[in-house]
């Protein structure tokens, strides 16, 4: 069997998705083999892979990391939260079920049967396998049922870091009650730490660090520095922090800008679909709740949904309804992608995902949309502008455009455009296409670079990763790891678990 490793954290967003991309591009360089993996994942940012099945849009940036093609062993389990405490919940890329938290406690055993399966059959082909922790390993209420984290460790015999998160404050106490929280048998798969996001000198650390090593018996393994602007495919809505600071990535190349909106709706899912604007140079991307945060944009995005007929409900008690509509009768710019492209329909039949029959939309676009009961999980290519244009689809929603010009698979009517097509606009020439349409529109002297290629930024972004981990780590100590497992005779530290 091979090498593997797993990266806990001590939270949730404590980085431990960009650290196992990092560790990831770092073995590759070395010539090996490496494959990701996350047993369970609850996101509404997924990827579609090329057999059509669907998981975690971060195990997908990883697996470009680690330099191999995504596939469904790399992510079993994916619940994506839905209304009233209730997720889908997708095995092996396909939607087996909508369950509340105790009804997926009980499915949990033959998921777990799952995951371990997928987690051998990944071991047997790749040289190593970096696995993702989910939350906090030291969430004691949910250590019964864990498939992700020192369920996972303890049934595949896996070493585990964990990573925390300095930037928040509070590691160090953070580090130690994860491990002081677990049992003995739990504790001897804790191997060590690496602290993430400092700012400053880590020399400065090195008090805390020798604490920690004193009360845990576990050493640092690295201390790695704040890196900002990565902008990679984040997993759930806490990273939105981040992704809402963002401005453009450079200088315009016209003597304007433009200002792109992005309606964050609650259930707001596949917002890495505006990345590629974002990294347009003098293209500034903002996330907006209000109906005056719309008024001088000159591009309003409706993005996807995990729940469109609900978030539509949320975008007519907010008046965005009313913005949006304003805009559209002025000539102004709206784009709508999967369910933003749905609420733009004249109505929506929806007997399975909400259960609420037809509503009206926004009666933007000459479409209806009738939801079915399986899901489309598709990889389309197609042609816009003269483009080649490469996506993915993932929706129940079923669209019948009665009319508009077509636009990749949806329409566009006036200065309205929708599509199903999650990752159109990071097809350079298409996007660039795209914005000097959506610029003539506004009125706006805004040039594309002619130079931008998003997958390039990607590539450099995971380099970037490789770096962080080449440079900061103690990569022996990793390679240690990954091939000896966890040291022998590590001692526990009280508590422990409780009874």
């Amino acid at each position: 069997m091979s090498g593997a490793l797993l990266v806990a954290g001590t939270t949730s967003d404590a980085g431990k998705s960009v650290v196992t991309a990092g560790i990831c591009r770092w073995l590759r360089r070395q010539g090996v083999k490496v494959a990701p993996f996350k047993a369970q994942n609850m996101s509404l940012n997924s990827f579609v892979t090329l057999d059509g099945a669907e998981i975690g849009r971060a195990q997908a940036m990883q697996a470009a990391a680690a330099g191999v093609e995504p596939e469904a062993a790399m992510n079993p389990v994916l619940l994506k939260p839905g209304g009233d405490g209730r997720s889908q919940v997708v095995v092996l890329g396909r939607p087996v079920a909508e369950v509340g938290a105790l009804d997926y406690r009980d499915r949990k055993p033959a998921l777990l049967r799952i995951a371990l399966d997928c987690l051998a059959d990944l071991r047997s082909r790749h040289d190593v396998v970096v696995c993702e922790g989910a939350g906090s390993p030291a969430e004691i209420n949910l250590r019964a049922g864990d498939i992700a984290n020192m369920g996972l460790a303890v049934a595949a015999d896996l070493p585990v870091v964990v990573v925390g998160d300095i930037d928040r404050g509070g590691v160090f106490a953070s580090m130690f009650g994860t491990l002081a929280l677990l049992s003995a048998e739990d504790q001897a798969h804790i191997a060590g730490w690496l602290v993430n996001k400092f700012r400053g000198d880590a020399r400065l650390l090195q008090p805390g660090l020798d604490m920690l090593r004193q009360v845990t018996h576990r050493p640092a393994l690295g201390v790695l520095p704040m890196l900002p602007g990565l902008w990679l495919d984040a997993e759930d809505s806490l990273d939105l922090a981040g992704v809402m600071a963002r401005g453009s990535s450079g200088p315009a190349v016209g003597s304007e800008v433009l200002r792109v909106s992005v309606v964050r709706l609650p259930r707001l899912s596949n917002f890495t679909d505006v990345d590629a604007l974002a990294q347009e140079p003098g293209v500034l991307v903002r996330w907006a709740t209000r109906p005056e945060e719309l008024a001088d944009a000159d591009l309003v995005v409706l993005p996807g949904t995990r729940a469109t007929v609900a978030d539509l409900a949320w975008l007519r008690d907010q008046g965005l309804d009313r913005a949006v509509a304003e805009r559209a009768a002025r000539g102004l710019p709206v784009l709508g992608v999967c369910g933003g492209y749905q609420m733009l329909a004249r109505t929506i039949d929806d007997r399975f995902e909400s259960r609420q029959g037809e509503v009206d939309g926004l009666g933007l676009l000459p479409v209806r949309i009738a939801f079915a009961r399986e899901k489309t999980l598709a990889r389309p290519v197609g042609e816009g502008y003269g483009e080649v244009v490469h996506g993915y689809e993932i929706h129940h929603g079923v669209a019948t455009v009665e009319g508009g010009e077509p636009w990749l698979d949806g329409c566009r009517e006036g200065a309205v455009w929708g599509t199903t097509w999650h990752g159109a606009l990071e097809n350079d020439g298409f996007r660039r296409a795209f914005l000097r349409e959506i610029a003539a529109a506004a009125g706006r002297d805004f040039v594309p670079a002619p130079t931008t290629c998003f997958a390039a930024a990607r590539e450099e972004r995971l380099d970037r990763l490789g770096d962080l981990i080449a440079e900061h780590a103690d990569t022996d100590a990793l390679w240690r790891l990954i091939e000896g497992g966890a040291p022998q005779g590590l001692p526990f530290v009280p508590p422990g678990a409780p009874a």
